[in-house]
């Protein structure tokens, strides 16, 4: 009988094929990375002539000193039902000429108000306050 060739595949060689994957990952790592450089097109040279036009316009305009920000203080306090009534009172004095106020712009208003005022006057209307006992008042069950 003569040998037929079989149809098997030849035995992998698990050596050889680690070698090679090896070798191409070190390839790799080892090229460089060329990045392509973006096409400038019309359109964009356009955008950076127009941008260009208006901050020349800017330099050219007078320059608006920037507000500093001011840092805001979340504070709270007690105060007698009266003076919450006086507050309501002007709240609806200023919907009565078209211009509505927040409770803190009242109070700061009247802060602007106080410091306008004269040492005397001011001593006047701290003493015509009532006293009011320090600390939050007890909540009244009901």
């Amino acid at each position: 009988m003569s040998e037929t060739p079989s149809n098997k595949p030849a035995p992998i060689d698990k050596k050889a094929v680690a070698k090679k994957t090896a070798a191409k990952a070190v390839k790799q790592a080892v090229k460089p990375v060329v990045k392509k450089a973006p096409l400038v097109s019309t359109l964009t040279k356009a955008k950076v002539a127009t941008k260009q036009a208006s901050v020349d316009v800017m330099a050219t305009a007078p320059v608006k000193p920037a507000k500093p920000k001011q840092k805001l203080v979340r504070d709270s306090f007690t105060m007698p039902s009266v003076d919450f009534a006086l507050i309501e009172h002007l709240k609806d004095r200023a919907i009565g000429f078209k211009r509505p106020a927040k409770k803190s712009e009242l109070l700061r208003a009247g802060l602007q108000a106080l410091v306008n005022l004269s040492d005397a006057k001011l001593k006047a209307l701290l003493d015509g306050l009532v006293p009011l006992k320090p600390g939050r008042p007890k909540k009244s069950a009901v």
